[in-house]
């Protein structure tokens, strides 16, 4: 007979929720891990991402999980051992909405609150800032100097590194099959590469978040959207920030090596998993970002894709360990800013697991119970 493999946590996904959790339960002695990705490393979401992170929210909790995520950010490339491009070159949020711009203004006053540095910028100041931004229709902006963005790829493959140092397990192109579930409690995961035992499992699958945790007979609410994104030609660097619009429906940044990532939401996309990409997609985003970024005019598209939005019913993500069944954990249901707060995420997962409690980020908040028969606080600062 052969012998049993055994894991005390096995973890379904190797984007940067799975990473990140594997890396901060290496990090504090639970080495005993296995990552299945059924594809390869950030294949999923996290690698079609523009690779934004931002502090400024709507809702308190989001804010603060945020900015520790953004304090992990700043130690990356000391903690974890890889440079991922990470730049705070500040996020520019553009209103063009009267009544969002009043919101605007709550959501400043709260963000400082809770210490982040955030301004007020009227459309002469973003002028005078950004004299390559047309403010035509402008009604005012925000902006935080240590928001920023980094490289998706690089930030998991160095997270993964960091796992394979400290002795965790990573199996790339291995579908999880089943979830194995005894008496109330998980005993083990059958994939294509054979059956592992274990004690944990933690759905951390992203897109197929739903259809994983329904192998445990968990319903998670999540639905996941098609969003797509496009990337120019290289430019001289010049454009430090993200700049993003919710009343305008925009996200653009300019990459360290010049390019331009755009990208924006479709009102009319139905659920489901959909990696084609559209004419009618590159024809809007072309045309309404030349008018607020007019030095975009002559340039050329080089490339094209798409990636999902897993989206919870308030648009924060689903983070905890369910009551149904003993030693199942998910992060699932970011609602497209899984990126930005996976450090965060992992490590107070990571802690849960370990110690039953966090330590640094309360994500109580963020359990799937908060659903059950209570109004919810819907995160309104989503493309």
């Amino acid at each position: 007979m052969s012998e049993v493999r055994k894991y005390d946590v096995c973890i379904i996904g190797g984007g940067i929720t799975g990473t990140a959790l594997g890396y901060f339960l290496c990090k504090l002695g639970k080495t005993s891990i296995a990552i299945f990705e059924k594809s390869y490393l950030s294949s999923g979401s996290t690698g079609r991402c523009a690779g934004g992170i931002r502090q400024q929210w709507s809702t308190r909790s989001n804010v603060r999980l945020a900015m520790r995520s953004v304090k992990l950010f700043e130690r990356f490339k000391e903690d974890v051992g890889m440079d991922i491009e990470y730049k705070q070159g500040g996020y520019l949020v553009l209103s063009y909405s009267e009544e969002e711009a009043e919101q605007f203004e709550k959501n400043v006053k709260m963000q400082r609150e809770e210490g982040l540095d955030v301004e007020i910028l009227s459309p002469k100041q973003v002028s005078e800032r950004y004299p390559y931004i047309n403010t035509k229709g402008l009604v005012m902006a925000t902006f935080c100097q240590t928001d920023g963005h980094a490289n998706p790829h690089k930030a998991v493959i160095g997270y993964a590194q960091a796992i394979r140092r400290m002795g965790g397990h990573i199996y790339t192109h291995t579908e999880v099959k089943s979830i194995e579930v005894t008496n109330g409690k998980v005993t083990g995961v059958d994939t294509t590469a054979g059956y592992f035992a274990c004690d944990i499992v933690v759905n951390a699958s992203g897109p197929w978040s739903n259809e994983v945790s329904k192998l445990v007979g968990v319903d998670l609410l999540t639905e996941s959207y098609r969003h797509q994104i496009l990337v120019t030609e290289p430019l001289e660097n010049f454009f430090p920030m993200m700049a993003i619009s919710f009343s305008g429906n925009f996200y653009m940044r300019q990459t360290q090596h010049g390019q331009f990532i755009l990208g924006q939401g479709d009102k009319d996309e139905k659920p489901g998993l959909n990696f084609n990409v559209t004419y009618k997609f590159e024809k809007e985003l072309a045309s309404k970002m030349v008018n607020i970024f007019p030095f975009l005019k002559n340039v050329r598209i080089i490339r094209h894709w798409s990636g999902m939005y897993n989206m919870s019913p308030d648009a924060q993500p689903i983070i905890g360990g369910s009551d149904l069944v003993k030693g199942y954990y998910y992060a699932v249901g970011y609602s497209g800013h899984g990126f930005m707060v996976a450090p965060a995420v992992g490590e107070a997962l990571a802690e849960l697991i370990v110690f039953g409690k966090t330590l640094h980020t309360d994500i109580s908040y963020l359990d799937i119970k908060r659903f059950e028969g209570t109004v919810v606080e819907k995160e309104k600062n989503v493309v």
